[in-house]
């Protein structure tokens, strides 16, 4: 049995919310990982900020920043069948009825390795009701001179054959930050993305598909090209406006290898992210929380995927993780 002496319980009431901290330096960028979720606190370049950021004592909204594994976005009603066997896991989405981002969103991660310029964090999904498989979940943040790169590692330590699909979940900004804004003296979530809404940036969405969904849900329905939804087609930049998107897209084309979604603003200053074939899908959502001001359309979502949404049912880009094997999948936030 473990005991937690009052020397350690008094250490663990000066961790912040959001986990332990580590800052990572280089190249004009500043990162802000927590331990929680392993997730993108803040990430700023020559003090502007790329993503919107929250206070490290703030228990992270709308899963800003975090890691998503063993799969991100949603399984429909939490049911999926593998090798032959159904499972049903805890509806994390419960206004629509989902299984939402994983089950690392609040694991504490330790730390692998902690250098100025990188941090290697590690959690183990165990066996549990909806997924009874052991995987290893390590990421990987390092700063280089061509941005923040993420790299997720998979790793079934399990005797079983396991569902594995993993992806990143940070808010862009394009604009640049107010003047002396900071992120850890960050009130409300979205402050160093106050003076560009999303309304006023261009979008770059190298897609010919998107996956439709219900309205209510965002459920599954079919995967269509574009061309038929002019509304999220921005194969050519173009103002994002007052359209509202939180859809899955693929068809994705890539330059020397990779996709680049780019968002700017007005002023021609952005933030990119890009992707290898690693992620054949990329769910983009506007922030569209009306009920709530301080976040409602303050960053834009750009989350590339291993697999499509609800992909446990669909098979669409989920990876079957053998005993003893490993998947890696990485993405790079840049300045632009």
């Amino acid at each position: 049995m473990l005991f937690v002496t009052g020397e350690e319980r008094a250490d663990m009431t000066s961790i912040p919310r959001s986990g332990r901290q580590f800052r990572l330096t280089r190249h004009g960028y500043e990162a802000d990982i927590a331990s929680v979720g392993a997730t993108l606190r803040a990430l700023r370049f020559e003090g502007r900020d790329l993503v919107v950021p929250f206070d490290a004592d703030e228990v992270r909204p709308n899963y800003r920043g975090t890691t998503l594994a063993p799969w991100p976005n949603r399984i429909v009603d939490g049911r999926y069948a593998f090798g032959g066997v159904a499972h049903r896991l805890p509806l994390t989405e419960p206004d629509r009825g989902h299984a939402l981002h994983g089950l690392v969103a609040w694991s504490e991660f330790s730390d692998r390795v902690v250098d100025p310029d990188r941090v290697v964090l590690v959690a183990t999904v165990e066996p549990q009701a909806g997924y009874p498989f052991r995987v290893e979940v390590e990421v990987e943040y390092r700063l280089g001179a061509d941005g923040l790169i993420q790299t997720v590692t998979g790793r079934n330590l399990g005797a079983d054959a396991a569902p594995w699909g993993t992806g990143p979940h940070p808010y862009l900004v394009a604009g640049p930050a107010p003047a002396g804004s900071d992120a850890d003296s960050v009130g409300s979530p979205g402050d160093g993305a106050a003076e560009a809404p999303v309304d006023d940036w261009s979008l770059l969405l190298p897609a010919s598909a998107v996956l439709t969904v219900t309205p209510d849900r965002l459920s599954p329905v079919a995967l269509e090209p574009v061309d038929a939804h002019p509304e999220w087609d921005f194969r050519v930049p173009r103002p994002i406006g007052s359209t509202f998107i939180d859809h899955a897209f693929t068809g994705l084309s890539q330059a020397g290898g990779s996709t680049t979604v780019e968002v700017r603003a007005g002023d021609g200053s952005g933030v990119g992210l890009t992707w290898d074939a690693a992620c054949p899908w990329v769910q983009i959502h506007t922030a569209d929380t009306p009920a709530d001001p301080s976040t409602h359309r303050v960053g834009l979502a750009v989350e590339p995927m291993t697999c499509a949404p609800d992909a446990f049912n669909s098979g669409a880009g989920l990876v079957t993780l053998e005993p003893g094997a490993a998947h890696a999948a990485s993405w790079r936030i840049h300045v632009l």
